[in-house]
């Protein structure tokens, strides 16, 4: 106290304001920081009174509460941070190579549940009829207690030909619906469905942003050109994100060279990291429609809203997920990590997509068991014959009401241009 009130005079004495002595007395790097310590202090007085006192030794030994305590401060933060233990940091690499052992859904932790974000297309999930919504209650008939993401992924994932039963709760319903499914290994297929309707609309979709998404995307659209595309519709219902880096390469195919498409920005004000599209194709002006609703998340909303934000497409659908964080994977020791949020999405505009999603400008709703039809509809394009369809699944193919909307909205943009 007595240093404190000498530093206080000695401000006051000079004549400047101790906001003014603070700023110009900043701490070097070697200053003891005293909250930091006095909190490390308290953490390992409580750390060994539960490992002393704790009734089941085998519980409290250091390298577990340790854990368990890192485990509970990221999970703190916000639902996509957390710590990786080993198998969890390999499991994450083994995610971003775009190839895993598992069911095929994308999760989200919100209020304590395990809610589905998406099934991903083509996989088991899928084909068995998991929705967007269902909330993951039990795995291989075992509740779900006080769930983590890791834990959760961990239980459902395995060596391909294995099977798990995954119970889902779903609200719409009421009711927990058991899913017997099949691990397969997941390698994602990222374009599918590329195809001309009439009057030279192209449509494609994208189920997922991976290593090769950019480069296959580029591959379709050319394809499509070379078909006498006049206009296309982007799909990305139901995406659940993927690599930042493959967003930006989907996005370069339609800007210039050296065009802002997104940009990162962390908790200083230097932190801010900028995204511009590369060059090395003509120009494309012709008009694009984007397809999205609940499910597009991450990586597919920042193409979304860089589209809607230059104005080169008009989106249809529902308003997106709101996934706008940026996850850093930090590698600990012993093969341990963290993903850590670092940062926040903006569109080329200036506006964020966390928590407020990327709203379309012709707003489309459709009902979950006519979501869950058309994404079936979708996966199978193998199934053309109605009749055959619906013996296999048990119901006529419906009609994509979004899809459809923006067909006749492209349709009518190139009736007005003439074309």
């Amino acid at each position: 106290m007595l240093k404190r009130i000498v530093i206080v005079l000695a401000a006051a004495a000079l004549g400047f304001s101790l906001a003014q002595y603070a700023a110009r007395s900043a701490a070097p790097s070697w200053w003891p920081d005293r909250e930091r310590d006095r909190n490390v202090k308290y953490f390992r007085e409580v750390l060994q009174l539960v490992k002393e006192n704790y009734v089941e030794d085998t519980k409290a030994g250091y390298d577990e509460l340790t854990r368990a305590a890192l485990r509970g401060m990221l999970g703190e933060l916000d639902p996509h941070s957390e710590f990786l233990s080993k198998e969890d940091f390999a499991t994450t690499e083994e995610e971003l190579s775009n190839q895993f052992g598992g069911v095929g859904i994308q999760v989200e932790q919100r209020d304590g549940k395990i809610i589905v974000i998406s099934p991903i297309a083509g996989t088991p999930a899928e084909r068995a009829g998991v929705r967007r919504g269902d909330q993951l209650v039990k795995v291989d008939g075992k509740p779900l207690e006080a769930p983590t993401l890791d834990r959760t992924v961990r239980l459902i994932r395995g060596e391909p030909d294995t099977t798990v039963t995954i119970t889902m709760f779903r609200p719409s319903a009421n009711k927990e619906i058991d899913f017997k499914l099949e691990r397969k290994r997941i390698r994602l297929d990222s374009v599918r469905n590329e195809r001309m309707l009439p009057g030279g609309i192209g449509y494609l979709q994208i189920t997922q942003f991976s290593e090769r998404t950019g480069e296959e995307f580029a591959k379709a659209v050319a394809g499509l050109e070379q078909q006498g595309l006049k206009a296309l519709i982007l799909d990305l219902r139901n995406n659940p994100g993927g690599l930042l880096d493959a967003a930006v390469e989907v996005c370069e195919v339609f800007f210039d060279k050296g065009e802002l498409v997104v940009y990162t920005q962390g908790r200083s004000p230097e932190s801010r990291e900028e995204h511009h599209a590369g060059g090395g194709h003509p120009p494309r002006r012709y008009p694009i429609a984007v397809l999205v609703n609940g499910g597009t998340a991450s990586a597919a909303e920042i193409v979304a809203g860089a589209l809607k934000d230059t104005k080169r497409a008009v989106v249809v659908g529902e308003k997106t997920f709101g996934k706008g964080s940026v996850q850093s994977v930090l590698e600990l020791r012993d093969g341990e990590g963290l993903r850590l949020t670092t940062a926040r999405y903006y569109t080329p505009g200036g506006l964020t997509i966390h928590e407020k999603g990327i709203l379309p400008h012709v707003e489309i709703e459709m009902s979950a068991d006519d979501e869950a039809k058309v994404r079936l509809q979708q996966s199978r394009a193998d199934l053309t014959a109605p009749a055959e369809f619906a013996d296999r699944f048990g119901f006529t193919p419906i009609e994509d009401i979004q899809l459809q909307a923006a067909e006749e909205l492209l349709a009518g943009v190139l009736a007005a241009r003439g074309k």
